[in-house]
């Protein structure tokens, strides 16, 4: 009989490799991103089994072991960010953004081989690059990032015209199940009137409404002039595949990155 835990591994080698969404999207050939669903790793129930997220309850150790099988996927470790449902951003590249967690819900990259990510169980992750494929971003935009701005953060820390940027909206809570109250509206509303058609009426519910964060999420980078935006579409809360703090509360977290890649030696 061979190793138990190493067939484990190698087990989840195999289904890390499989198990990624590799978004369909207008970016330039140089500019690489991936995005990671609950299938894949070692961790235990509630939180199987392909976390990435330290601070929700799971094994470090499994964490650990998670984060080394996306390290293989990617050209240099993640810039981990302690996400607090802000606008801030980080450029990716810093040495502080390297050996630290720092407290942003984006980070941006100029240079090749620098990888962004968020993590996310019902929050949009939003990606995005310019047209040259030289910056990238990438933003964790729950109701409060979005509404407060950090896509727009996210594309200003890139330092190149929004008309150039092309954005992909990864999985994310879906609008039949993501019920909110009249203050989620509002904080929409004051920002663009016209965000009221990403709500629907609750039925039955007084004061609740249905909250679509795709169509919030295009509104906003259409306002800024980005064009070309893909994804949507999908329910972290109704797709099994995903994890959902919603649906479940405790659980794990999903990855998206995204990197300009390095020049080929």
């Amino acid at each position: 009989m061979g190793d138990p835990v190493r067939a484990a591994a190698q087990r989840a080698i195999s289904l890390a490799q499989a198990d990624v969404l590799i978004p369909a999207w207008d970016a330039p050939g140089n500019v690489r991103a991936i995005m990671t669903t609950r299938a894949g790793g070692v961790s235990a129930a509630p939180f199987d089994s392909f976390n990435l997220g330290s601070r929700c309850g799971d094994d470090p150790a499994a964490v650990a072991r998670n984060r080394a099988l996306l390290r293989q996927r990617l050209p240099a470790e993640p810039a981990w960010l302690k996400q607090v449902h802000g606008a801030v951003v980080v450029d990716a590249g810093t040495r502080q953004a390297a050996q630290t967690e720092p407290e942003a819900d984006a980070s941006f990259a100029r240079a090749a081989g620098v990888v962004c990510g968020v993590l996310v169980a019902d929050c949009m992750p939003v990606l995005l690059a310019n047209r040259a494929g030289t910056a990238a971003a990438a933003a964790h935009a729950g109701w409060r990032g979005l509404s407060g701005g950090v896509v727009e953060a996210a594309i200003g820390a890139m330092g190149v015209p929004p008309r150039e940027v092309v954005a992909w909206l990864g999985p994310a809570i879906g609008p039949q199940q993501f019920e909110v109250g009249s203050d989620v509206r509002d904080a929409f509303m004051h920002h663009d009137a016209n965000a009221g058609t990403a709500f629907q009426p609750y039925q039955g519910r007084n004061g609740k409404f249905l909250c679509d964060l795709y169509v919030l999420a295009r509104q906003r980078l259409r306002a800024l002039g980005v064009t070309s935006i893909s994804g949507g579409g999908y329910c972290t809360v109704s797709e099994t595949r995903f994890y959902s703090y919603r649906r479940d509360k405790t659980t794990g977290r999903m990855g998206a990155f995204i990197w300009i890649e390095p020049p080929a030696v």
